[in-house]
């Protein structure tokens, strides 16, 4: 079971990350503007209302939505989706499922997914 506290400390660990002002957000800046990989998952419990933050439940960047279908379908309980990411590379985790270790590899994974790709070489 992890923490928002874990989550805090784990993402801030990430080089160059930021946290939302209004917490729990976490970001890095890709061609000059800020680009989220992980923030608390805001639920929409009516249709009438304004999304609610749910606290126990983060989202974060995922690599594709193959790699986000592969994590559901190994651990249904941790991790999850609902139709509004439908077709957007991000998974939402049950941090009560998650232990740190494993918490920690996912945010990293979720930070490289927006890192620019390494420069190639040409082949002389």
């Amino acid at each position: 079971m992890t923490t928002l506290d874990d989550v805090r400390r784990l993402a801030l660990a990430l080089p160059d990350t930021q946290e939302d002002a209004e917490g729990y957000s976490f970001s890095v800046q890709v061609k000059g503007k800020q680009k989220g990989f992980a923030w608390v998952w805001r639920e929409k419990s009516d249709p009438k209302k304004p999304r609610i933050p749910r606290q126990d439940v983060l989202a974060v960047r995922v690599d594709s939505e193959l790699q986000k279908q592969m994590l559901i379908a190994a651990d249904p309980v941790k991790f999850f989706t609902e139709p509004h990411y439908n077709g957007y590379p991000a998974v939402l985790v049950r941090l009560r499922e998650i232990d740190a270790e494993e918490l920690h590899e996912l945010l990293a994974e979720g930070w490289q997914c927006l890192q620019p790709p390494p420069p190639r070489h040409k082949a002389r």
